[in-house]
């Protein structure tokens, strides 16, 4: 079937319905992953960094308050209501029979109800403490400043020589474990290519022909290459790594003749973004050309004498 024949088949009744589902993901998708994305980051962070400070922090606080509890031997006054003087401070008793100040105890049984307040002063004080300290609009934004000041003075630490030091040994320990190495070398190189404060090495975004002739493939130049390679190809030559799509981060070093590289008119951002995205984000200026291709110089017809001759 030809190009005339495809353009004159009548379309089929479901591609409006179809084009719009496609309109409507290609709209939704984005804000969508995006937000997977950010909740995914955050649950991780909260499950091995958060729950386990509020737990320890939960501890800490229960174990300060337990020095509250008093015996079931403590000397008091008839309790009124309940509530019974302890030196002159009032206490109510908790099931098992100690006491603890009434305060503390009526914050509990307003938050749980009189009816399930727990039978241990231990309980009470937890549910206390999380109720007072540990609601989550008050650790997040403790946490998250904790966690900024930790970050900004572990950077101190080990821009300084002596942070430096201990870091080259704790890194030397982990490259001597024969699994863990290999992870850890390969997450490094993730993080050091998106938190690094250095420029990147790469000098300028080219395409190359690869995997074959008449197949382009975008590379980075990270500089010149090895002299003996550039005096077996007798002219200048370049290394350049070549991204995987749609994860840049992973790919490949390869060492190509200057003259079989095209500089491209792109920024590394768009570069990236043109990997990423798998093609389908053109920088503008590349997609405005792309789609005001050269014109062919016409052909002059020959005259019939000509064709004869």
């Amino acid at each position: 079937m030809d190009a005339s024949q495809a353009a004159a088949k009548p379309p089929r009744p479901l591609d409006p319905f179809r084009r719009a589902i496609l309109r409507g993901l290609g709209v939704l998708l984005p804000p969508l992953l995006t937000i997977v994305i950010i909740l995914w980051v955050w649950n991780t962070v909260a499950e091995y960094l958060l729950v386990p400070l509020e737990r320890a922090a939960e501890g800490v606080l229960t174990d300060y308050y337990d020095d509250n509890i008093l015996p079931a031997t403590t000397r008091h006054t008839p309790p009124v209501d309940g509530v019974a003087l302890v030196d002159g401070r009032p206490y109510r008793q908790t099931a098992d029979g100690r006491f603890m100040p009434a305060e503390h105890y009526d914050a509990v049984a307003q938050y749980r109800g009189a009816a399930n307040v727990p039978a241990s002063a231990e309980e009470v004080y937890r549910l206390y403490v999380d109720r007072t300290f540990l609601q989550r609009h008050i650790v997040v934004p403790v946490f998250l400043s904790i966690f900024l000041l930790v970050l900004y003075l572990l950077g101190k630490f080990l821009a300084a020589g002596i942070g430096r030091f201990f870091w080259a040994g704790f890194e030397r320990g982990i490259t001597r474990l024969p699994v863990v190495r290999n992870v850890y070398s390969s997450v490094k190189q993730v993080t050091d290519f998106m938190f690094s404060e250095r420029e990147m090495a790469y000098t300028r975004v080219v395409a190359i022909e690869y995997p074959r002739k008449g197949i382009w493939q975008i590379a980075f130049v990270t500089g010149e290459s090895l002299l003996d390679v550039a005096c077996a190809a007798n002219e200048p030559v370049l290394a350049v790594f070549l991204p995987c799509s749609p994860m840049p981060f992973t790919g490949f070093t390869a060492i190509v003749k200057r003259s079989e590289t095209i500089d491209l008119n792109i920024t590394m951002e768009q570069a990236l973004q043109y990997i990423v995205s798998c093609g389908v984000v053109v920088p503008p200026d590349q997609l405005h050309h792309a789609q005001m291709p050269r014109q062919q110089p016409a052909i002059p017809e020959l005259p019939p004498t000509a064709l004869g001759s």
